[in-house]
């Protein structure tokens, strides 16, 4: 009679909800979290086309391009078309992050959940929407320099969780994670990713002094360019003499080594970073040297937080086997 009874129960609602979607595998995962952080880094890219090619109001109303329509027109020219293109963008963001939410929340009603995909996931895919008003916000304001280092930072931002995301999803179903045991190296990461996004935060402040304001008639901070620029410099150079003492603090007290390997990613980045902010000075700031180093500032959010991610948490490997 109950065997009976339980072959006739309606399916749960977890079973009629989510646990009808796809089980996506493991590698389809990893998949996944890579699409969030390169579309994350991507949009800062693009972001910065957007700047330096003058089309910061190419579209020159949010939501709509322009009071009568949603999308650029023929009469907008290069401009619309380049911001509009970036606005289109933000969907391809909410697609990634929502799909990756959805593999992640299917999982919880398998044999192999990813509860440790759940919370990065939920961040990215409610963060977007809120990112999108934030650039409808800096075309109200007619580009303001302070509203759009916000939008800047808060990609910065996407671009650390999405980080953190990807190497979560690197470790296997049901492994148990396993902390590296070196608080003081730990700390040591941790103030070098705070004194990155310090170098990060004066970089939006020398950007937003600088000539590529988005448009000719945006504002500027009215901060004397050289002066935060010197600032911003030594705001690097500290994020380096760190970065050189993590390395070698990593291989002393003989940390696994993808730690003292993230460390030397995090040193190639910042040598090129200083070597692009030194010639795109010299050159009085040409627009493609510019945009390198805007996608470099990606590049270096990435680094730091993956070498204090590093510091926390021994890699999933053969030695370490799933619990």
């Amino acid at each position: 009679m109950t065997t009976t009874q339980n072959r006739s129960a309606p399916p749960s609602s977890r079973a009629r909800g989510f646990g009808r979607l796809p089980l996506v595998s493991e590698p389809t995962l990893r998949k996944l979290a890579y699409a969030s952080l390169i579309t994350q880094a991507g949009i800062i890219v693009t972001g910065g086309a957007v700047r330096l090619t003058d089309s910061g109001l190419g579209c020159p109303e949010w939501p709509r391009c322009t009071d009568e329509s949603w999308t650029a027109t023929q009469e907008m020219g290069i401009h619309g078309v380049v911001e509009f293109g970036n606005r289109l963008l933000t969907f391809v963001l909410g697609f990634v992050a929502l799909a990756m939410l959805l593999a992640v929340v299917r999982t919880l009603s398998s044999g192999r959940p990813r509860r440790d995909l759940l919370v990065p996931s939920i961040f990215l895919l409610c963060v977007i929407p809120a990112q999108a008003v934030i650039g409808g916000i800096t075309v109200w304001t007619g580009l303001n320099p302070w509203v759009v280092m916000f939008h800047f930072l808060v990609s910065a931002v996407l671009v650390g969780v999405a980080t953190v995301l990807v190497r979560r999803a690197q470790r296997p179903a049901l492994y148990v994670p396993e902390r590296i045991g070196i608080p003081w190296l730990e700390r040591l990461a941790l103030i070098t990713l705070g004194a990155t996004a310090v170098a990060v935060y004066m970089g939006t402040i020398v950007t937003a002094s600088g000539p590529h304001a988005g448009d000719p008639d945006a504002p500027r901070t009215g901060f004397d360019l050289g002066l935060v620029t010197g600032f911003h410099a030594h705001a690097a150079a500290i994020v380096l003499g760190l970065a050189i003492g993590l390395y070698a603090a990593a291989r002393v007290a003989g940390a696994p080594g993808r730690t003292a390997r993230a460390a030397a990613v995090l040193l190639a980045v910042l040598f090129a970073q200083g070597l692009i902010g030194a010639v795109q000075y010299r050159l009085e700031l040409p627009e493609l040297l510019v945009g390198l180093h805007l996608a470099g500032a990606a590049a270096m959010v990435f680094a730091a937080v993956d070498v204090w991610y590093s510091t926390r948490w021994r890699p999933a490997n053969a030695s370490h086997s799933p619990a």
